[in-house]
């Protein structure tokens, strides 16, 4: 009898050192069983191109094994700081990040970084052109380069000299800073090309749809092209120009949405600028894996733009 106690002693020891030693749950498995999580705090999915980052970002998270979690924060940033402190408490492997504002994005920096959760801003730049701090990647596009190559199109087409204007996204978004700031570089190169207006249409079609007819109005016949920092309000330029019966007025966007891309086949758009929302969104997600698995991933990573216009936009198609 005392034999068989003191087998069972040590197989109950045995067990013991067994679970200990990692015939538990091994600590790098997730609570929920499996799946690992990163954060998506999208700046606003009513802005056709976003939806098209998070598309990206979503396949992208499914091909590598991830789940990814995604929040509109409707332009608002403090559901945005919300949001991202709930993924913090939730223990997520990593974060991404589209600003609502550029500016005010410390919050969120800090509060990620404290935490030890890999960070990755996409599409809008916190940093300018500094480098992002310890544990923090970005992921986009320069964005002055897109409203550099919407200026040098319109002058190609239109010449020098006319009156132009500039539909601007949110101004607290450095890529509304940046592509309004590319154009006047260039059209600062041509004293007779006059910039008549620039106002904010906020990235919104109906607001750009609007702004264009009180342009109308205001300049008439000396209105001759519309530069806008995105797709959606370039359309929206498009739809005021057709009631009027403009079809003299040349119109350029930015992000190459496919709806714009149409457009341009069609020869009612003159231009649009590719921002790759592939690019963006599966090159934060690869960013964020390298860097929740200790791949130590480049702090940031570039995605070109590039122009389309009626002589390539088949490539795009």
């Amino acid at each position: 009898m005392k034999k068989i106690l003191a087998i069972l002693l040590v197989l109950v020891l045995a067990l013991g050192m067994f679970t200990a030693c990692g015939g538990g749950a091994d600590k790098e498995t997730p609570a929920d069983g499996g799946t690992k999580t990163i954060g998506f705090a999208s700046c606003n999915l009513n802005d056709t191109f976003q939806t098209y980052v998070v598309d990206a970002a979503t396949a992208k998270a499914q091909e590598l094994g991830y789940k990814l979690d995604v929040q509109d924060a409707q332009e608002d940033v403090v559901k945005q700081q919300d949001q991202v402190n709930t993924m913090i408490q939730q223990g997520y492997d990593a974060i991404m990040v589209v600003p609502v504002d550029t500016a005010a994005m410390g919050p969120i920096t800090d509060a990620v970084t404290a935490a030890g959760i890999p960070l990755v801003y996409v599409n809008r730049n916190p940093f300018g052109t500094d480098n992002p701090p310890e544990g923090v990647y970005y992921v986009g596009s320069q964005e002055i380069v897109a409203g550099q190559l919407q200026g040098q199109f319109l002058v190609d087409k239109m010449g020098t000299k006319g009156g132009v204007g500039i539909l601007m996204g949110i101004l607290s978004n450095e890529g509304a800073v940046k592509r309004t700031e590319g154009n006047e570089e260039v059209l600062a190169q041509y004293p007779d090309v006059k910039i008549l207006a620039k106002e904010s249409g906020e990235w919104q079609y109906d607001k750009g749809m609007s702004i264009t007819e009180n342009w109308l109005t205001a300049y008439g016949n000396d209105l001759n092209a519309i530069l806008a920092n995105n797709d959606g309000m370039a359309i929206g330029a498009l739809q005021a120009l057709e009631a009027a019966g403009r079809d003299d007025v040349i119109v350029v966007g930015v992000d190459a949405i496919p709806d714009a891309v149409n457009l341009v086949a069609e020869g009612k758009l003159d231009a649009t600028v590719l921002q790759d929302a592939e690019g963006q969104g599966a090159g934060g997600v690869d960013v964020a894996v390298k860097a929740a698995t200790d791949a130590a991933p480049e702090a940031v990573t570039w995605i070109d733009f590039v122009l389309v216009t009626p002589d390539n936009v088949a490539d795009f198609q």
